[in-house]
């Protein structure tokens, strides 16, 4: 009798601790969200985007590979290929796409579903009709508006006071990215005529049409370089400030990366604190927020940034007027 009941008794035990386990082991066995981070650059060249979009995560508890699993998709600089990676992150149902940065991954992902969250990053997504308006967006979109192709006649503006004397003055642009490529050409155009500027368009797609381009500034006789707004270019720094140095040339950009790089000058939003602020959004659609009710959070924070070594190797001073404005000075 007494075997009988302590047989009950462990059995019961048993059962009581099944069910106090069960609901645990339960909640452990969940699989965790899947976030789609779509972009146009190279893994290998991403040495801020990426940690700066985790950093965002972090602040809102999620820690990739702890409680939330990023998908990359990148399309190294072929645009034309972001359209087939945005549909294959909505096929494999991720929870949220992260369309970093520009127009071409957002216009991608917004292509790609109606329904998955998209978080952007770009210059105007109310221009390019990703969102109804920035304090409500509407519909599965929202993010980061920085200024990007509207600073592009102030950087000219700057180059300029660089070098006055400067006459004709050659732009890179990369046609592929035809929307934003478009306005930043339009206001270029508009301010070298304010200024009584010459220019003269370098168009590439590839590493190897920027080799090309900058082989056509002996042609175009320019004084000096101002390098469009762009992810491919972006993700092309190292080449491009290798390039400018080889051929002696001043050059101006949007992002500081160049600058420290090797770069003259840089004037452009702090794209650091954009990628993090769009991780911190993207934490926050995981956490339940809908992008309707989400407002575009602008990055109004501008850098100018000067490269002193770099200005000495040009044989250039940099007026006391333009170092005094700027925000860094790297000697």
């Amino acid at each position: 009798m007494t075997g009988q009941f302590l047989y009950r008794r462990r059995d019961l035990i048993v059962v009581l601790g099944t069910a106090v386990v069960s609901p645990l082991a339960a909640v452990a066995q969940q699989p965790m969200p899947v976030i789609g981070y779509l972009a146009h650059g190279y893994p290998e060249t991403d040495d801020f985007r990426v940690p700066s979009f985790r950093r965002g995560l972090n602040e809102t508890g999620y820690v990739e590979g702890q409680n939330v699993a990023i998908e990359y998709r990148w399309a190294r600089g072929q645009y034309e290929k972001l359209p087939d990676l945005a549909a294959d992150l909505v096929q494999r149902q991720v929870s949220v796409i992260a369309a970093m940065a520009g127009a071409p991954p957002a216009l991608a992902a917004k292509a790609a579903t109606s329904t998955i969250p998209i978080v952007v990053m770009l210059s105007d997504p109310v221009q390019f009709g990703l969102v109804a308006g920035l304090n409500r967006p509407g519909g599965n979109i929202t993010g980061v508006a920085i200024l990007a192709t509207e600073l592009v006649a102030k950087r000219l503006d700057l180059l300029h006071e660089l070098l006055p004397s400067a006459s004709v003055i050659a732009a890179l642009i990369n046609p592929a990215n035809t929307a934003s490529t478009e306005v930043a050409t339009r206001n270029l155009k508009d301010a070298a005529h304010s200024l009584g500027l010459q220019l003269h368009f370098l168009r590439a797609t590839t590493a190897a049409e920027i080799d090309a381009a900058f082989e056509g500034l002996a042609v175009s006789r320019a004084d000096a370089l101002i390098v469009s707004t762009d992810p491919f270019f972006t993700s092309r720094r190292d080449q491009i400030v290798a390039l400018a140095a080889r051929q002696a040339i001043p050059a101006t950009y949007d992002w500081r990366g160049f600058v420290v790089a090797g770069g003259l000058m840089s004037y452009g939003s702090d794209l650091v604190d954009g990628y993090r602020q769009a991780g911190v959004y993207t934490g926050k659609i995981l956490k339940g927020d809908k992008p309707a009710d989400l407002p575009v959070q602008q990055a109004v924070k501008i850098e100018l940034v000067i490269n002193l070594k770099t200005a000495k190797a040009l044989g250039l001073t940099i007026p006391l007027s333009l170092a005094g404005r700027a925000d860094e000075v790297i000697e």
